[in-house]
């Protein structure tokens, strides 16, 4: 009999020891999109590592599952899903109906890829009309584009990847290529497919948009909180030092 409520108080403390490591790890999802996320990447990722470190400093720890960037938003806005938001995401007026936004975490330079051979000088997007962009299907871009996306005033011509637009720009498919100017160095260092042409596309001399980085939660009791929680790591940690760290890290590796 002492045996046997031994085993029960024994199982109730280890139930209530993973009940409370459940409640101290924040479920997000992410996408494949170096520097900034990815699976393989040191620290998985520049966004990634700086908010594993807000949430640490919050005593809570961090878990982020991958999967396709449309996949990642529904899984996230799904109410019966562990996830409870998704990133690194732009800010857009439609997305805060649906999500809750953090803080600011980082920022993206956005802009576009172009042919050495066929520099394009613009002020104002509707100089782009006469040539073909390429975008990645569901990203948001700048409020301005996407309008100009939506009304069909620009030819667009969508893919699912990054490295899909670049190849397309290379193969001379489209002329421009929406991306962030650090996700396009990465890739032409990184991407066998695109690394022994990197020396054929160069990033657009004008930004489209220094774009600010958000985690996005679920508009909900509990997604206020973490989102809580969140804000108050991030006052605590160094961000700028954490992105440089990690950025060098992914770009510059140190051979053992």
């Amino acid at each position: 009999m002492n045996f046997l409520i031994t085993l029960l108080i024994s199982c109730s403390l280890l139930l209530s020891a993973l009940s409370y490591a459940d409640e101290k790890t924040i479920h997000l999802t992410s996408l494949e999109w170096p520097p900034y996320a990815g699976a393989s990447l040191p620290q998985q990722g520049i966004s990634i590592a700086i908010a594993r470190a807000a949430f640490t400093a919050m005593g809570y720890d961090l878990k982020v599952t991958f999967f396709p960037w449309s996949r990642a938003v529904a899984l996230a806005k799904r109410k019966e899903s562990q996830f409870i938001g998704y990133f690194p995401e732009y800010f857009s007026p439609q997305t805060r109906k649906h999500f809750i936004y953090s803080d600011q975490m980082g920022s993206s330079p956005l802009g576009f890829a172009e042919r050495k051979d066929q520099s394009i000088s613009w002020t104002k997007l509707e100089q782009l009309k006469p040539y073909r962009i390429g975008v990645v299907q569901d990203y948001i871009n700048t409020e301005e584009l996407d309008a100009m996306i939506d009304n069909h005033t620009l030819k667009i011509s969508s893919t699912i990847s990054d490295a899909a637009n670049l190849k397309k720009l290379m193969s001379k498919r489209i002329d421009l290529a929406v991306i962030d100017k650090n996700v396009m160095q990465y890739l032409l260092k990184t991407d066998p497919s695109l690394s022994n042409k990197s020396n054929l596309a160069q990033f657009n001399s004008i930004i489209l948009e220094d774009k600010n980085l958000y985690i996005c939660f679920k508009r909900n009791n509990q997604g206020q909180d973490t989102a809580n929680i969140f804000n108050q790591g991030l006052k605590k940690i160094n961000i700028l030092a954490i992105a440089k760290s990690v950025i060098n890290e992914i770009l510059y590796p140190v051979s053992i």
